[in-house]
């Protein structure tokens, strides 16, 4: 029997990925509690993203330490605590150089030899898809979904976890005490996300809401990088962001 798998078929979600990514993030902000919100998140992808059966939020230290400050259940955990135990695993290494790393068949996937298999043997998971949350001196935030299906995570479902992953970087900042948003999140990701949330809150394509954060970035003369950070401290536009940092 796989370790925390579901015992149930997930329906597909109704509604638009906009939509059940904005609930998402309103359901995130409603938690007062830096630490259930992280927990809320892992339970947040379980039930938003239909191929993910199991997810956890780890941090990476000196790609030796991982800690999981939050797992939906025993598989996903397990999943965090052999890549520590093998030294061997996606948030051990090649998380560190790309946004997201997908594993369609963890039984024979030959990056990772040890690890995939004994996960499989151990829990019953078949595949995983993990996003790179943020990156601060020699520590990363890594989010991961698991599936006792191979080859479990199509395009949609890729792009749900990264909406997703831009509220639960926060969350994971916060619970973790982490107040330097601009230093733990690298610009790329920063301004990705900033248009994540745009999109998401304006119902808008990632093309305009680049747009948008760039004529605010022109008209308050600050780099993009900040207005970034301003909007996913705040969640809100900023209508004047510091420039003590530029």
């Amino acid at each position: 029997m796989p370790v925390g798998a579901k015992d149930v078929v997930k329906s597909k979600v109704e509604g638009s990925i906009a939509d059940r990514m904005a609930a998402a993030a309103r359901e995130l902000q409603d938690q007062s509690d830096p630490h259930a919100t992280v927990k809320s998140a892992v339970e947040l992808l379980v039930r938003n993203v239909e191929g993910c059966n199991s997810a956890s939020i780890s941090l990476v230290y000196g790609k030796k330490r991982v800690e999981t400050p939050a797992a939906s259940d025993d598989l996903a955990a397990t999943g965090d605590r052999l890549q520590e135990e093998l030294a061997q695993g996606p948030a051990l290494d090649t998380l560190w150089e790309q946004d997201s790393v997908y594993v369609p068949d963890l039984a024979a996937d030959d990056r990772w030899p040890t690890w995939g298999p004994r996960l499989t043997e151990a829990t019953g998971a078949r595949s995983v898809l993990t996003f790179r949350l943020f990156t601060i001196k020699d520590v990363i935030g890594a989010l991961s979904m698991y599936s006792t299906e191979v080859d479990a995570f199509d395009e949609e479902d890729k792009a749900e976890g990264l909406a997703l992953a831009a509220h639960i970087a926060l969350a994971v900042l916060a619970a973790q005490k982490i107040d330097q948003y601009e230093s733990a999140l690298d610009s790329r990701t920063l301004i990705g996300q900033a248009c994540g949330v745009v999109m998401e809150r304006y119902g808008v394509d990632a093309v305009s809401a680049f747009s948008l954060l760039t004529r605010l970035s022109s008209t308050q003369n600050v780099k993009i990088r900040f207005i970034a950070a301003e909007l996913l401290r705040t969640r809100e536009l900023p209508t004047a962001v510091s420039r003590s940092d530029d």
